[in-house]
């Protein structure tokens, strides 16, 4: 089984320099917990609601001044779509997170995978396998 076959492809990404605000706003209404972030038609970032909380919330910055380039993660990580499931899940057990952007290999983005989607149409197996890694404590010092 391809990423494609079970990636969402309805992804909406924001622009850099729009307000916290609006990432939020969006976030709320497509009922999702991260975006895309994209500028000039290539992804440069992700910001998520926890982003939006621990970066800007916590550090008490105005929703409406601070953008999304100032919180978002500019780390990428990203799975081709073209690529197997088991890629996917590899890829979120590494990194210990639960959604990873898809890319065509003309690197634009075309879709997200969530662990909820591995859940859904992934063998029993692989799903367990990467919850029970994504789940594991951070070692930290290493």
């Amino acid at each position: 089984m391809l990423i494609r076959e079970i990636m969402s492809q309805n992804v909406v990404c924001i622009p850099p320099d729009s307000p916290l605000a609006e990432a939020a706003s969006q976030m709320r209404t497509m009922n999702v917990g991260s975006l895309p972030v994209c500028e000039n038609d290539r992804l440069v970032g992700i910001v998520t609601d926890r982003d939006i909380t621990v970066r800007a919330t916590a550090e008490c910055c105005d929703p409406n001044e601070t953008t999304v380039r100032d919180v978002m993660t500019p780390t990428i990580v990203y799975a081709f779509d073209d690529q197997p499931v088991e890629a996917a899940s590899q890829l979120m057990k590494e990194h210990q997170i639960r959604r990873i952007a898809v890319l065509n290999r003309d690197k634009r983005l075309v879709g997200i995978v969530a662990l909820g989607d591995i859940a859904i149409d992934a063998p029993e197996e692989l799903t367990g396998e990467t919850l029970e890694a994504i789940s594991e404590p951070a070692i930290s010092g290493t």
